[in-house]
């Protein structure tokens, strides 16, 4: 788990990118301890506000020297509303950062990035991180429609291996992101395959990946009711480097798992086998 601080963060500014929201907020005490993969979580409504649970999001980027980390925010429920509203000088209650990042590859591989509408938010930082040690990347991102695309112009400064998928054919290639998943891990000789997203696109992803051969790291996104593992609301079932299941927090083992250790098919229940489990028998391996 990351080494997490919670601070009052001035908002700097707030633009819309896209259907989203971008918050730059300053919290210099946290953003030199985030990586590619880390996300915040954030106190809305104020100490008597109803809504009692922070809402996590993705970290975009970070700035050391800047002091600054950068929010994506889609406006869901009361909570992210107010949040997307936030207005520069307003100050909001931030813990940053949270959960696992992504590894690098091992030497200079080549690697494909895949997300749907904002999941791909820390995507972009890592793209650049696994450059700067000499690989290559490729993206794929896709969205219902052309409006729920994101950071498709940054991954086009970044590589020219770009490929755009909506569902509704109204940018780029029409259909699934997973639809064109192989071909894609061929073209560019992915040998990494980096993912984030809901459940089921991670499931289908990693099943792809490996099946031709490449490591998969998914970023999973799920709902999470304390975001430091207090909960234990966000469990997936996840084998572990001794052969055993357990049930694992996301928040904190995770959000980042690989992908191949995941038991993608009993996500969102607890099945009856991995240790620790109520009814537990046999050992999983």
């Amino acid at each position: 788990m990351a080494n997490p601080v919670r601070t009052e963060a001035e908002v700097l500014s707030s633009t819309p990118e896209g259907a989203y929201q971008r918050l730059v907020l300053h919290a210099p005490a946290a953003a030199p301890r985030v990586r590619p993969g880390h996300f915040a979580t954030v106190a809305v409504g104020g100490p008597l506000s109803s809504m009692l649970l922070r809402r996590a999001f993705w970290i975009h980027r970070a700035d050391q020297a800047a002091g600054t980390v950068e929010l994506l925010v889609e406006e869901r429920g009361p909570g992210s509303r107010e949040l997307v509203r936030a207005r520069a000088g307003e100050r909001v209650d931030l813990i940053a950062p949270l959960g696992t990042p992504f590894p690098l590859p091992d030497g200079p591989v080549s690697s494909l990035l895949v997300a749907v509408g904002y999941a791909g938010a820390p995507l972009f930082a890592l793209a650049e991180e696994i450059r700067r040690d000499g690989g290559e990347v490729g993206f794929m991102l896709g969205a219902a429609s052309s409006g729920r695309l994101f950071g498709v112009a940054q991954a086009r400064a970044l590589t020219r291996d770009v490929l755009v998928v909506t569902e509704d054919g109204s940018a780029g290639l029409t259909g699934l992101v997973t639809d064109p998943l192989a071909q894609a891990i061929k073209a560019i000789d992915a040998r990494v395959v980096y993912a984030c997203g809901p459940l089921p696109l991670l499931a289908d992803i990693s099943r792809v990946s490996l099946e031709l051969g490449a490591r998969c790291w998914t970023a999973v996104e799920t709902a999470m009711a304390c975001g430091t593992g207090l909960c234990a609301t966000c469990v997936l079932p996840v084998v572990g480097a001794d052969g055993v299941s357990r049930p694992t927090r996301c928040c904190t083992d995770g959000p980042v798992f690989d992908g191949a250790r995941v038991r993608w098919s009993e996500a969102g229940r607890v099945p009856p086998d991995p240790a620790g489990a109520a009814g537990a028998g046999a050992v999983a391996r």
